[in-house]
Formats: C-alpha cells, sequence, structure tokens
C-alpha cells in the first residue's frame, strides 16, 4: 500500500449533540472572542501525521514561535522534553519510557516494552472561511468542510489538494489545537507510519475565548497545575475576564509579580540589582523600595487589565495589545529582560544627562560604609530621589507600560519572544535581552522616551535646592493620591517631548481624562 493509498479526504464523524437551556443565558460577545458557539462537537479518529500537518506543527517550528511561522492566535508553549517523553511512551509504552537512555538501548530491560496506546482525544478546532487570526485566513483551497446528509451522517472533508505528512497550506493550517499539541509534536520524534491514527474531538468555528475556557478547564482545573506555569503555556488565559473573579487568576497575576520583582533583584545586569528591599529590613529608606511596593506596581502596571472600556492602555504583560487584540506569549525571562532592558535604558540616560536636578543629587553626602556607593550616580540611586520611593517607581513602570501598549502596532511588540524555554535563570535573561536588543525600531523608541525621562525631575520633595513651588508640588506626590498625581504630572512633562512621545502622552492623558 503507497503512501497515497492511506490518506483518507472523507473521514467519517460522529455529531455530539452537548447542549444544555441554561447554556442559552451565557453572555456571547464577538468583540471579546466570545460568538456564540454551535450547539455540538465531533468525534473522528485522523492518521497522527495528518493531523500534524493540518494543524501547521512542522519541525520548522519546534525550537520557539516566530513571527514567520504559522503561528496562531491562541500561542501555547511547546515544551520539548514533555513531547519526547510522550514519543517514547509511544514507541513501548510504560515504564520503558521513563527509562534513562542506557538502559533503554539495554536488551535488559526490553521485557518493560509495551503498547503506548494514546486513546485520549485531540481536542481541535476547525477553522471556517470567516474565522480570522492575526488578520489572516485559511485559503479557500485549504478548508476543511464538515458536512450532515438527510440521514444524519457526518462526514469530514479534507482539502482536495491534500497530499499528507508534507502537505502544507497556503495561508493559514485550517485546524488549531485546543489540547493535545504535545503528543502531535512527539510524532517529530516517533516517526510513527501514517496509518497511526489518534482519536479527536473537534469544534467547527469556536472563538478564541472558548479554546483558552476548553484548555483551562481540561488541564488547569482538575489538575491543578501552578499557575504561573499554566498561564505561561497558554498566554490567552492571562486576559480572560470571567477569571478575574476567580482566586486563580489573582493569584497568578501575583505570583508573577513577585517572580519579576525577585529576577530584577537578583538578576546582574538589573539596574535594581540588589537595591530592592527583599525582606522589609530597616535602614533603607530612601535608598530601596520594598519587594512589597514593587509588586503593588506592576500590578498596577505591566500585569494590569486595560484601562477603560475601549482603552488602547492595558499591561502588556496582562492585557491584549494592539489592533488585532494579541496577547504576548513572553515568559517570564522574556518579561524580567524587558523590565531590565527599559531600566537599564533610563538609568544610562539619567547618567548622561547634565538638568540641575541632577547635578543637585549627585553633590548629596553619601553614608559612611555603604560598599560600591561612591562609584553609583546618586541621580539614579541615592536618597532624596523619587526613583527610590514607591510612588516614583510606580509612575516609571506606568509610563514605560502605557507608551508600549499604545504604541504595540507600530513596534511590532507582539512579534518579538515567544521562545519556548520554561526557564527563568540568568542565562535565559541574558538570550532574551540579546533577542530584544535586535528588535531596531523598539530599541530606538525606548531609547527617545528615556532620554525624555531624563529631562524630569526626579527629586522627591526633601530633596536640597527645590524652591517654593517646587517644594508644593512634590509634597502633592506623598500618600495615597501620589500615585496618579505624579504620574499625571510626568505624562505633562513629556508633552514637550518628541512628536511621538509627545503625541503617546496626550493620548494616556486622555484615558486619564486630563
Amino acid at each position: 500500500m503507497t503512501k497515497a493509498d492511506i490518506v483518507r479526504k472523507e473521514l467519517p464523524a460522529v455529531r455530539v449533540n452537548q447542549w444544555l437551556p441554561a447554556w442559552s443565558t451565557v453572555k456571547w460577545d464577538k468583540a471579546e472572542h466570545r460568538a456564540e458557539p454551535k450547539r455540538w462537537f465531533y468525534q473522528f479518529s485522523i492518521s497522527a501525521t495528518h493531523l500534524k500537518a493540518l494543524s501547521g506543527i512542522y519541525a520548522r517550528t519546534t525550537k520557539e514561535r516566530n513571527s514567520s511561522s504559522n503561528d496562531l492566535g491562541i500561542q501555547r508553549r511547546h515544551e520539548p522534553d514533555r513531547s519526547s517523553e510522550i514519543a517514547r511512551f509511544v514507541e513501548c509504552g510504560y515504564p520503558w519510557s521513563d527509562l534513562s537512555s542506557k538502559k533503554r538501548e539495554s536488551a535488559e530491560f526490553h521485557d518493560l516494552r509495551k503498547p503506548g496506546w494514546l486513546p485520549t482525544a485531540i481536542v481541535v478546532n476547525v477553522l471556517t472561511a470567516s474565522d480570522i487570526r492575526k488578520g489572516r485566513r485559511v485559503h479557500p483551497d485549504d478548508l476543511i468542510e464538515v458536512s450532515t446528509d438527510k440521514s444524519g451522517r457526518v462526514t469530514i472533508s479534507l482539502p482536495d489538494g491534500f497530499t499528507g505528512r508534507n502537505w502544507r497550506p497556503k495561508e493559514l493550517p485550517p485546524i488549531e489545537v485546543i489540547d493535545g499539541q504535545h503528543r502531535l509534536w512527539a510524532f517529530e520524534e516517533a516517526k510513527l507510519p501514517d496509518d497511526f491514527e489518534l482519536p479527536v474531538v473537534a469544534f467547527d468555528g469556536l472563538d478564541l475565548s472558548w479554546q483558552a475556557y476548553l484548555f483551562y478547564t481540561i488541564n488547569i482545573k482538575p489538575k491543578k497545575i501552578n499557575a504561573s506555569l499554566a498561564f505561561d503555556l497558554y498566554p490567552l488565559l492571562r486576559t480572560e475576564d470571567w477569571l478575574e473573579k476567580f482566586e486563580g487568576h489573582i493569584i497568578y497575576r501575583e505570583t508573577r509579580a513577585q517572580e519579576l520583582a525577585d529576577l530584577l533583584w537578583s538578576n546582574p545586569h538589573s539596574p535594581w540589582q540588589k537595591r530592592i528591599n527583599m525582606l522589609g529590613e530597616s535602614g533603607h529608606k530612601g535608598l530601596m523600595v520594598s519587594q512589597a511596593a514593587w509588586i503593588r506596581s506592576l500590578l498596577a502596571t505591566f500585569i494590569k487589565s486595560r484601562e477603560g472600556k475601549g482603552s488602547r492602555i492595558g499591561g502588556i504583560f496582562g492585557a491584549p495589545i494592539g489592533t488585532q487584540s494579541q496577547t504576548p506569549s513572553w515568559n517570564r525571562a522574556e518579561q524580567a529582560a524587558l523590565l531590565i532592558f527599559l531600566g537599564d535604558l533610563v538609568r544610562s540616560s539619567i547618567r548622561a544627562t547634565d538638568a540641575e536636578w541632577a547635578k543637585v543629587l549627585r553633590k548629596q553626602p553619601r553614608p559612611l560604609g555603604t560598599p560600591g556607593q561612591a562609584q553609583v550616580d546618586w541621580a539614579f540611586y541615592g536618597p532624596n530621589l523619587l526613583l527610590n520611593q514607591d510612588q516614583g517607581i510606580r509612575a516609571l513602570l506606568y509610563t514605560l507600560n502605557d507608551f508600549l501598549s499604545i504604541n504595540a502596532d507600530e513596534l511590532s511588540l507582539s512579534e518579538w519572544g515567544g521562545s519556548s524555554a520554561s526557564d527563568a535563570g540568568e542565562t535565559a535573561v541574558e538570550e532574551a535581552l540579546k533577542s530584544l536588543k535586535k528588535q531596531t525600531k523598539l530599541v530606538e523608541f525606548c531609547k527617545s522616551l528615556a532620554n525624555e525621562l531624563a529631562t524630569y525631575d526626579w527629586r522627591a520633595s526633601d530633596a536640597p535646592e527645590l524652591d517654593e513651588k517646587q517644594s508644593l508640588l512634590k509634597a502633592a506626590f506623598r500618600g495615597s493620591g501620589g500615585y496618579k498625581e505624579l504620574r499625571k504630572n510626568v505624562l505633562k512633562h513629556l508633552l514637550s517631548g518628541k512628536k511621538v512621545i509627545a503625541d503617546s502622552a496626550q493620548e494616556i492623558l486622555n484615558v486619564l481624562g486630563e
């Protein structure tokens, strides 16, 4: 039997009607990717290698997502080790798959080989002609047709030009994998014949938010997967408002904020290395912002939801960005790298400025016996400085996040990152920084923003050489109301900057009602 003989173009399927009257009260919202779904789904079997081809899971994208790949809107992260383990299981079952490579090669353990059955269904969505992902559709020649005859018999018709495992779509792959992608990746290594089939549960034209909901209920709710890892695997879940009312979502955001604060404190590339008061110790007032304050500020800025209905401003780690409302699939290392990169640009710009406020602070006496203080710029690290106070860090993070958020399309922000690595160690952050510095438009924009921020007077109300008007202004930045006042004051300062900076500042002020 030739390979062409086993390419089945029509697959018999069973329609599973699953709907309750109470479900009709659910709020459908196409604008939020929650269009009303059909009242049924389908079950069928298909060659594992053919499903892999129809889903766009190819060898060229196994290492990490990139902007030129057929990456779909649902961006789930691939864990190569997990796929390798599944491939070994399929080959000879368990416990052989858990043995070391040396033991697997030894004839002594051949009696542990067993069938590696995969009876659990792959859950997919068949894209329709009207479905759009990142501005793209499935080419008409590549659409999969689902038809039901008068007797109720269902047929899944594959594209006319489908040729099997080496087939490639003209545009988007016609199938999205909701759950089971690691089983498909496993067949990159397992080299299975085309007649090895998998059971499939297929939805038809299912909107993205419902796909995220399915992934959550299949993988996270019953298995209690670590929330931080789960949201890295499926970034779309970061933006689901139905999770806002669920404790796990709040815990995720707080956990991620704490992880980022820890990375900013520990990473040698960070301008805040060893300069966050992680344990709330006394004696650091005016020199270190507390970890708790950093966490609150990250939650209010980079990890926040959209700021106002219809606003383009949202936390770029926790809200959709750009006209396509994409959620960047950055992992912890990439998120930390972006914060480090931005902070370092601001530090460098302040170090280079000869603004009067910076000169005044650099003349301040330094505490005796403080290691390394003689070498650092007192205009970035010293006392009497808003950047070393809760309100100042919040204002800085607000500005950096919001400017990137509203310029996401122009900066191609969502095209950067998406590494499959789950590690957040020093090497992973360093690799992310190297990659980030190659994003020319982003780098130039951030440099311009940092240069403008360096001209702002970051002195606190107790700083020396302030006149009466300056002292009164800066006194307004103290207390809980100071966050908003300082944020607006920084934005008003940026109105005098370059056009792209000034226009962005005005848009943010408009959102804030100024």
